[in-house]
């Protein structure tokens, strides 16, 4: 008989510099390289800290969650707050929102390696290998996975400090950084925020990898300084695009943070873009592979099969599943540039309102049923 999958099993669990990398690294995928293009106005650095300042008040209800001790107990916890019956129903809603966002990571960064990297490949292929790597991490289970963030964040990180470079004279003009105050919000800016708000989602994924996390109540800083790093990173890289285009042009390049990467002279390497573009692939691989574990198990859940171990057979058909759809959606949507404003709005929406509805509910909800941080804390110290 053929062993079981060991993709959930628990043998360890990671202390908090692992969840400060995480929400790093969930922060920091497809949408931070487009991002300068939809804001164009100098004065959104300020909305980018104040949407910040919201996310660390998002972050501040994640680490109450992760003090109680349900919190640990995965699948068994959340029945314990919503009930049985609401688990698989939220579990199935969860579904569209892992798909979206899986969707848009994946098609966004592939066109992005066809543009700068393989003209001449299909990107279909693309998908397809990248799928490939994804599925070899996922399968080693959520444990290595979550090992994987080290690797992403080392391979990753440091390349925003390249960009130091558009900071100075002659490329670098202060008053690119006019006006810093808006006389009207127009609809494009309010897209923008609700743009900035879905890029700092992710974190709220990991309400659901309790289990693997050693929280105690230095759990909350940790939380804030992977959020912290991404408010610097996201101000540190429009500021320099800004610098580089101009609030004029910003709008004109597709992909500005790759285009300006492209702008580095280099005697040893040419194309720095390119090795910028390959090493971001670490992130979407770990990124990816999450939301693959995430994506099988909220399928067991909606299914009602959660007493059954997971299955090679289940996991491969779930991750088939995902890469058909992802060629569809890339042939008759995301190839088209219409079609794929669309897809892209949809998923600004659904990010802005997963990371503001996930965290809300579930402390509303232990509130209600009486699940108090003070007597379920998992550890202390």
């Amino acid at each position: 008989m053929m062993e079981a999958l060991q993709l959930f099993n628990k043998n360890e669990t990671y202390n908090g510099f692992y969840v400060m990398l995480m929400v790093n690294r969930l922060q920091m995928l497809y949408f931070f390289l487009i991002m300068p293009r939809f804001l164009i106005h100098s004065y959104m650095i300020w909305v980018i800290i104040a949407v910040g300042i919201l996310s660390q008040l998002n972050i501040l209800l994640l680490s109450k969650w992760f003090l109680t001790r349900i919190s640990s107990e995965g699948y068994n916890g959340f029945v314990q707050l919503f009930g049985k019956k609401l688990v698989r129903l939220l579990s199935f809603i969860g579904l569209f929102f892992i798909l979206l966002k899986l969707f848009v990571i994946m098609l966004g960064f592939s066109e992005m390696v066809q543009i700068f990297m393989f003209p001449a490949t299909d990107s279909n292929w693309l998908i397809f290998f990248i799928m490939l790597s994804c599925l070899y991490v996922a399968w080693k289970g959520v444990e290595k996975t979550i090992r994987f963030v080290v690797i992403s964040f080392l391979g990753t990180f440091w390349m925003f400090l390249f960009f130091a470079f558009f900071f100075f004279p002659p490329i670098a003009q202060l008053s690119d950084l006019y006006p810093i105050i808006p006389m009207e919000l127009s609809v494009n800016s309010w897209k923008g925020i609700f743009l900035i708000l879905s890029s700092f989602s992710g974190p709220e994924f990991l309400v659901f990898l309790g289990p693997w996390f050693k929280t105690n109540n230095k759990t909350f800083r940790y939380l804030s300084y992977g959020n912290a790093l991404t408010v610097i990173e996201y101000v540190f890289l429009y500021m320099a695009s800004l610098f580089y285009f101009g609030s004029n042009y910003l709008s004109k390049s597709q992909f500005p943070i790759v285009t300006m990467a492209r702008y580095f002279q280099n005697p040893v390497i040419e194309r720095i873009d390119m090795v910028m573009l390959s090493l971001e692939l670490f992130n979407i691989v770990f990124a990816v592979s999450i939301f693959l574990l995430l994506f099988y198990g909220a399928s067991k859940i909606a299914s009602g099969k959660m007493e059954r171990p997971p299955s090679r057979v289940g996991f491969l058909f779930s991750v088939f599943i995902i890469l058909i759809g992802m060629i569809l959606v890339n042939e008759w949507i995301w190839k088209s540039d219409e079609k794929q404003v669309i897809l892209l709005n949809l998923q600004i929406l659904a990010g802005s309102l997963s990371y503001l509805v996930v965290p809300i509910t579930i402390i509303v909800v232990m509130k209600i049923k009486g699940f108090n941080k003070h007597e379920t804390t998992k550890e202390d110290g």
